[in-house]
């Protein structure tokens, strides 16, 4: 049995996070683990995800997962709407919950340096050249 849904697919939030995502060279979209995941080869953003606050769970729904170098991330863990997501947060993942007063400009700058982690060079490349999304699927 799969994990159940655990997001609103009609919410404006997600329906953002996906026109910044899905505009990167061969990104695509796939559900794991109830939230809508962003990947090339590997994921590079994930959209809601939950932690344990005093051995309970905590569902952050609207929220957005990116993989950022150690000094970013510590700097932005250090504001109250991020948090260490439950599993990928040991990994480098950091939280940022959304709400209507995001900084759009912002999230798309932290949904870009999560890209350029995990996409590889040719396609890291082609976002340099100023090439977006690309109708020939997910090659390298």
């Amino acid at each position: 049995m799969g994990h159940p849904i655990m997001f609103d697919d009609a919410h404006p939030h997600l329906h953002r996070v996906r026109e910044i995502a899905l505009d990167l060279p061969d990104a695509a979209e796939k559900i794991s683990h109830g939230h809508p995941a962003f990947f090339t080869t590997k994921v590079f953003a994930y959209y809601g995800a939950s932690l344990k606050v005093d051995g309970e769970w905590e569902r952050h729904d609207n929220s957005l997962l990116v993989l950022l170098d150690p000094d970013e991330r510590s700097s932005l863990l250090e504001e109250p709407r991020c948090y260490l997501p439950a599993y990928l947060g040991v990994a480098g993942w950091i939280g940022v919950d959304l709400s209507d007063d995001t900084d759009w400009d912002e999230i798309a700058e932290l949904i870009d340096a999560s890209y350029r982690l995990t996409a590889g060079v040719r396609r890291v490349a082609r976002l340099d050249q100023g090439i977006r999304r690309s109708s020939s699927g997910n090659s390298s």
